[in-house]
């Protein structure tokens, strides 16, 4: 019901929707078009929006839609967070995502030097990425640490793979510019297209899930669809 496409034509309040939809999918089908707006802390032009967005002329229209497709896939609601993840696998069970993997394929091919950059629970991923592609024969280094120095002579024909969930931590986005400045070529990886990081890159790929975080400020927000990203550029680079 979600389309890669459609996410991504999406602006940060409507995002706002699209995420309090996700997280209540079970009640918000029974709402009003107020009580929606007056919980996601938007206003019904809004919604309207975003309904439109997403191929409904309305609220009601795009409530009778989502209830529809909920019963579709009921049996498979029982699993905590299987709402974000089967939203988030059906919005690139398309040739459009496909097309943006293989692009991001043929820019890492081309490239000598492979660089994967993160911090926190993303610089355990960027590890993970830099291994998973030197086992499919493209030799890659990690860095977890945004002040590590990067000699620039390393930066010609390479490029950057920057992972960062809210793509506006400061360091990451230092670190980026840095890369940029000595013509590295980079590519971000990021919840949504519209971030600080995702418009200074080369290349973007957006994943679109809820936001999570605890009550310290603690990001939980799934990495799954990091991981899946990361696999099928590395599975593409393979073949």
């Amino acid at each position: 019901m979600f389309s890669h496409r459609d996410l991504a034509s999406l602006n940060d309040l409507e995002m706002q929707v699209y995420q309090f939809i996700i997280k209540h999918r079970e009640s918000v089908s029974y709402m009003t078009i107020r009580e929606l707006a007056e919980q996601a802390e938007v206003s019904t032009t809004t919604v309207l929006r975003f309904c439109r967005k997403m191929h409904c002329d309305g609220w009601s229209e795009f409530r009778i839609r989502l209830r529809l497709a909920d019963e579709k896939t009921q049996p498979l609601m029982n699993t905590s967070g299987v709402n974000e993840m089967l939203s988030f696998f059906k919005s690139i069970n398309n040739a459009e995502f496909e097309q943006l993997i293989s692009q991001a394929a043929q820019m890492i091919n081309q490239a000598e030097h492979i660089f994967f950059i993160g911090v926190g629970t993303s610089g355990s991923l960027a590890k993970y990425a830099a291994r998973f592609f030197s086992n499919v024969g493209k030799f890659s280094h990690a860095i977890d640490d945004p002040y590590y120095p990067v000699s620039p002579s390393l930066n010609e024909n390479a490029v950057a793979i920057i992972l960062s969930v809210s793509g506006e931590t400061e360091e990451i986005l230092r670190l980026a510019s840095q890369f940029s400045q000595h013509q590295c070529k980079t590519l971000s990886i990021t919840n949504n297209e519209s971030c600080s990081l995702a418009k200074i890159s080369d290349f973007n790929l957006s994943y679109h899930v809820p936001l999570i975080r605890m009550a310290d400020n603690f990001d939980i927000t799934t990495q799954v669809p990091v991981i899946y990203i990361l696999e099928a550029i590395g599975r593409q680079l393979n073949k």
